[in-house]
């Protein structure tokens, strides 16, 4: 059963969403804001530094494209690119919010590494496009490491499981019948995530709370942040972490165990997904 702080998390998800259908989200609508932590703003600050000549976004697991949305304020700007989402509700209000944005192509599908490429060949996404957002709540490692084969995007939003710190190294591996429960079980840490940079040539630029932040390092101009850096600064020393983030106060024990005993510990919390990550250091 999830614990109490995560179905907390639910629910506020679920307020959310419905205060922004009922709200502000539709569009037209005067309100610049859409994203759930200011994400937008780390967008358009990290876009302005670079020189991003293709205006070409990918929005994976997209949701009504409106709520919670990193991506909506550059559409809405101009932007032309994809939006995925598989959730039949979802894709409903998404196709209803995007009805404007006819450079925006919609795809309902779960993205998957084995698919991934597929559905951007399919939608003649640009080799050098400008922004990729991923959030899927689960095998993201695997997903952005098959897109970066591939494609090299100008700036890379991706969601990460911000209450493993580092240097341990989880991921939830790619299995199609995963789905997320809920709960604390989904995503990639952060210093897993960063083998991603380190082996397609990236800057770890920022951690905004969940959301890390990638650019080539042929287009960064300052220093690459390690993950216990960008994790520190962005998540754990956070002024309003534990308020924005109550649902993660009980794995809060781990920011202050050692490397060993947080791989003990989450060997224990998951002992049910046995064999469905990779944890290690």
């Amino acid at each position: 059963m999830a614990a109490d702080g995560w179905t907390l998390k639910a629910v506020a998800r679920r307020a959310l969403r419905t205060m922004g259908l009922e709200v502000r989200r539709a569009p037209g609508e005067a309100s610049s804001h859409y994203s759930h932590l200011d994400e937008q703003e780390v967008v358009r600050r990290s876009l302005a530094r670079l020189d991003v000549s293709c205006r070409f976004c990918v929005d994976i697991a997209a949701s009504d494209g409106t709520t919670m949305s990193n991506t909506y304020a550059l559409f809405d700007e101009g932007w032309a690119g994809v939006a995925a989402e598989c959730d039949a509700q979802k894709f409903s209000r998404l196709a209803e919010h995007y009805v404007r944005f006819p450079d925006v192509c919609l795809a309902r599908c779960m993205v998957t590494p084995d698919n991934v490429l597929a559905l951007l060949q399919a939608t003649a996404t640009p080799k050098e496009f400008g922004f990729l957002n991923l959030d899927i709540d689960g095998y993201d490692y695997f997903v952005l490491d098959r897109i970066l084969h591939q494609y090299r995007p100008r700036l890379i939003c991706v969601e990460i499981n911000e209450k493993i710190p580092p240097p341990i190294k989880f991921a939830v591996r790619w299995d199609s019948r995963y789905a997320w429960a809920g709960d604390h079980f989904y995503g990639a840490s952060i210093s897993k995530m960063h083998e991603l940079c380190v082996a397609h040539h990236y800057a770890l630029t920022e951690l905004h709370y969940n959301s890390a932040f990638m650019i080539p390092e042929e287009l960064f101009e300052g220093t690459s942040l390690s993950p216990e850096q960008a994790w520190c600064e962005g998540y754990r020393d956070k002024a309003d972490r534990q308020r924005k983030f109550p649902w993660n106060s009980d794995m809060d024990d781990l920011l202050t165990m050692s490397a060993a005993d947080v791989l003990t510990s989450l060997r224990e919390r998951f002992r049910e997904r046995d064999g469905m990550y990779e944890l290690h250091l």
